[in-house]
């Protein structure tokens, strides 16, 4: 079958056009970072015929937790005694930035759980913002300095079916992974769990950025703990 020429769907583009299939490349950090779902979504409602490909048509979220206490230091605490001088007030911003960056495999300390779901063929602009509840169970008694996000974006609809991660376990990628450090650190056992929750928005005064608040509570040998802070990914 003849494809029709479409030089840019941003363009004046008639509008009964249809296409067969679809290939974008839409991901951000934390998958949604930069809010291109969007244009995607509109994309397909508007020149997918029925029955046609999106390339890739799937998405995942994980979350996992870390002990990466030396990064931490480096990055958060440092702030707390700059040679000499308190400047603790910056601590508490940086805080609050979700880090994009690569983390080492042995620190994930945690299983990985899925938070969120895309099936990019039938999902809506509202898949921007989530809200998720999970629970995660020590894999060895160790200490929780973060939260680690990463996704995985599959291609179901090739003969082949793909799937590229983005996972700490994983090949590198430019996406690398997106670190939530905590205020304070988490004392764990094999086996003890955290109930937790991460809710995602885009920023209402620039939609690139995201919002992200989450909670924790954890009922341990060694620590019981009630905890929430929001992040901005910009």
């Amino acid at each position: 079958m003849e494809l029709p020429y479409v030089p840019c769907l941003g363009g004046d583009i008639n509008q009964d056009i249809k296409v067969s299939i679809i290939i974008s490349e839409w991901l951000g950090y934390f998958l949604l970072y930069e809010s291109m779902l969007k244009t995607v979504v509109f994309a397909r409602d508007k020149w997918l015929e029925p029955g046609g490909i999106m390339l890739p048509d799937k998405a995942t979220m994980y979350v996992c937790a870390a002990e990466d206490l030396k990064m931490k230091n480096e990055r958060i605490d440092f702030w707390n005694n700059v040679y000499g001088f308190d400047m603790s007030v910056i601590r508490d911003v940086a805080q609050r930035e979700a880090i994009v960056d690569v983390i080492d495999a042995e620190a994930i300390c945690t299983n990985a759980v899925p938070i969120h779901k895309i099936d990019i063929l039938k999902c809506t602009q509202e898949a921007m913002s989530f809200d998720s509840s999970f629970i995660l169970h020590a894999t060895r008694n160790d200490y929780i300095h973060a939260f680690v996000v990463f996704f995985e974006c599959a291609f179901t609809q090739i003969h082949k079916p793909l799937v590229i991660s983005t996972s700490p376990f994983a090949p590198y990628t430019h996406w690398k992974q997106t670190i939530f450090y905590l205020e304070d650190t988490l004392k764990i056992c094999k086996g003890e769990k955290i109930d937790a929750s991460l809710k995602c928005r885009p920023n209402t005064k620039n939609a690139r950025d995201l919002d992200i608040d989450i909670t924790l509570k954890i009922q341990g040998k060694f620590c019981t703990m009630e905890w929430g802070s929001s992040y901005r990914l910009r």
